[in-house]
């Protein structure tokens, strides 16, 4: 039984690349142009298609089949006359070999319409159509997928949204109707995104493992960061409460909710900022480390912020009749008495401004003065290098005695020059005793 392996190439790509003229026909002849065609165009997938003709030869060949390989082109002229060159050269092949079947080896559609001449000559067993995985955009894609699902990261950054988001709308889509549900998914995800954008979850995750510290080192600022978080909670709730007791402002109007809040909430806040910064300063003092100038200025800092907010609130809201006026009460210095008067709403202002200006440069004054200081039972860097200063000298002047009672006054090259940086007229003289010295000697050994 006798099989006719045929590799069709209907547009004759073969022959343009190799310039031979097909059929071309035999293991060896087969094998020699896959060689030819790759070499010329390493990128066809017509080697792909010869190559697989030539397996397909071999595995009936294993099975003890007489088989025969054949490469049948057509013509570049029209399709007509390229499916008449490939009727007449199986009509050769047919005649010479005289095949019992035929397997089909193609690797493009174009190529496969060739099918039914074959099977108009001879009976087609099977037909073998090449898929070439190594395509460059279907290849790349494949291993970016590849790639990405086997990043767990990513996985969880990006699929696990999208999983949710196909679960959930379905369900707000039937309860609540499409609308709804797809308003409550892009919220989300648009929180998601910000959340991811801004670094929320490394800004908690170090949050936290700055509290873990702070509780296992037992740091004062743990306890006025809680006490801070409830003032703020509590300045909160007066600024809600002072606003709730507004008329119903009109369309627009959001300057005098604004103000109440800040005149009745500012208080408080500044208080919470005020604890948090004192926390940290203590723990700077019980660590017995050098104080920064940004520890200590703080807390002026707040308390200035803290007076001209309220005060601009003040004036805001005392210019539209929501409170009343400042009064200063009767006053008795002693030598004489003050009586009760009213502040109006430029001057609260200024004095509000003016005093939150004194406060932010007696803070400056405050750190500048204090920070860098040392605690007493550290040295000084300054001190330490004055002492190092004095005992090299001290040991520079005893090895200059020494030097003298042993060598009778002859010193070294090197003691001459420390010498000279301290005395320079004994630098000279000893500089001379040395030239003096090493001459003398010389002159003995050259006689």
């Amino acid at each position: 039984m006798t099989t006719l392996v045929i590799c069709l190439d209907r547009t004759d790509e073969v022959g343009r690349r190799t310039g031979l003229q097909s059929p071309i026909v035999g293991w060896e002849a087969v094998r020699a142009l896959v060689t030819d065609v790759g070499l010329a165009d390493p990128e066809d997938s017509g080697v792909n298609c010869l190559l697989e003709s030539l397996r397909v030869a071999q595995n009936l060949r294993d099975e003890n089949e007489e088989t025969v390989v054949a490469v049948v082109s057509g013509e570049r002229d029209s399709m007509v006359s390229a499916d008449r060159a490939v009727a007449r050269q199986l009509d050769e092949l047919i005649a010479e070999h005289d095949p019992d079947s035929a397997v089909v080896v193609i690797d493009s559609a174009e190529d496969e319409r060739l099918v039914p001449i074959v099977e108009s000559r001879v009976q087609v067993d099977s037909v073998d159509r090449v898929v070439v995985r190594q395509a460059r955009d279907i290849e790349s894609t494949y291993y970016l997928l590849k790639q990405f699902l086997a990043d767990e990261e990513l996985r969880q950054t990006v699929l696990v949204p999208i999983g949710l988001t196909l679960l959930v709308f379905p369900m707000l889509a039937t309860v609540f109707g499409p609308a709804v549900g797809a308003a409550a998914i892009t919220t989300v995800i648009g929180l998601f995104l910000l959340y991811k954008g801004f670094n929320i979850d490394e800004l908690m995750t170090g949050f936290a493992h700055q509290i873990r510290e702070s509780l296992y080192t037992g740091q004062v600022s743990i306890v006025t960061y809680v006490v801070a978080a409830g003032l703020t909670f509590v300045g909160i709730f007066a600024g809600a409460l002072g606003i709730s007791g507004l008329e119903e402002p009109q369309s627009g109007e959001v300057l005098i909710p604004a103000a109440t809040f800040a005149f009745e909430g500012v208080p408080w806040l500044a208080a919470a900022a005020l604890t948090a910064s004192a926390g940290r300063l203590l723990d700077e003092i019980i660590g017995e480390r050098p104080l920064r100038a940004s520890y200590l200025n703080l807390p002026f800092i707040v308390i200035a912020i803290g007076l001209v907010v309220r005060g601009f609130s003040a004036y805001f809201l005392e210019t539209q009749g929501e409170i009343g006026p400042l009064t200063v009460p009767d006053l008795y210095l002693g030598w004489r008495s003050v009586e009760s008067f009213q502040i109006t709403a430029g001057e609260r202002l200024a004095i509000f401004v003016v005093a939150g200006f004194l406060v932010s440069l007696i803070g400056v004054r405050i750190a500048s003065s204090f920070s860098g200081t040392v605690p007493e039972d550290e040295p000084d860097a300054d001190s330490e290098q004055a002492r190092d200063g004095e005992a090299t000298a001290a040991e520079l002047t005893d090895r200059g005695s020494e030097s003298e009672l042993t060598d009778g006054g002859a010193k070294s090259k090197t003691d001459g020059n420390r010498s000279r940086e301290t005395e320079p007229g004994r630098s000279t003289r000893s500089e001379t005793d040395d030239d003096e010295h090493t001459t003398d000697e010389s002159t003995n050994a050259d006689q």
